[in-house]
């Protein structure tokens, strides 16, 4: 165990499965452009890189950057409206947030601020985070340490004495690259082979898991 202040938590795969709910809003966007349909499977295989890299790898090569920001805002008419239809806690996510209501707690997603706030607020668990750090800005997104680094004079963190809780080899590598300590739950959308290479500081399988580590 050791001594945590901040723990930043993403959101798709950590804290709750959205994966229907990504995928409907992405199939939504596709076919209003003429696209075929993707399985779940195949859509949720391009997730963790924000909205646009989404909706770019979905719709192919054929597709030109105005197609892709079009599909881009329609994903987001279709989300911001549907942003809970199927999403679910992971279990005990509810519980650990609770467990440690005294830490601070950040969200750190490649998604927009506003769909994750959408989903955490339909879910009923905004009020357990302090802020928001999302990927509206294209140009610094995870695994770049300047999405961290960014609000770092505004928030404070003190790099010893936080940690990363995220499933997909970007969240270990964003905490790597920035310094602060690492944890995989293997119950999102990472692969075995892409993270253990990577050496994250933990592994877990549940959240609740969180209890052992953090002092």
């Amino acid at each position: 165990m050791f001594e945590v202040d901040t723990i930043f938590f993403d959101v798709d795969g950590t804290l709750v499965d959205s994966s229907r709910d990504i995928a409907n809003a992405m199939n939504y966007a596709l076919v209003s452009l003429g696209f075929r349909k993707l399985s779940r499977e195949e859509i949720v295989s391009h997730v963790g890189n924000g909205v646009k890299d989404l909706v770019r790898n979905c719709m192919g090569p054929a597709a030109d950057e105005a197609t892709v920001q079009k599909g881009s805002d329609l994903y987001w008419e279709y989300f911001m409206s549907h942003a809970v239809d199927e999403t679910t806690l992971y279990p005990n996510a509810k519980e650990i947030l609770d467990y440690f209501k005294d830490k601070r707690k950040i969200i750190l997603t490649n998604r927009y601020k506003d769909f994750a706030r959408a989903t955490l607020t339909g879910l009923g668990i905004m009020h357990y985070f302090d802020y928001i750090i999302g990927g509206d800005d294209e140009s610094c997104l995870k695994p770049n340490a300047c999405i961290i680094d960014t609000v770092d004079p505004v928030l404070k963190i003190d790099r010893k004495r936080s940690l990363i809780v995220g499933d997909m080899d970007v969240d270990i590598m964003t905490g790597k690259n920035a310094g602060i300590k690492t944890c995989w739950v293997t119950h999102g959308l990472g692969k075995m082979e892409d993270i253990r290479h990577l050496g994250p500081d933990f592994i877990i399988e549940d959240l609740i898991e969180l209890k052992k580590i953090i002092k």
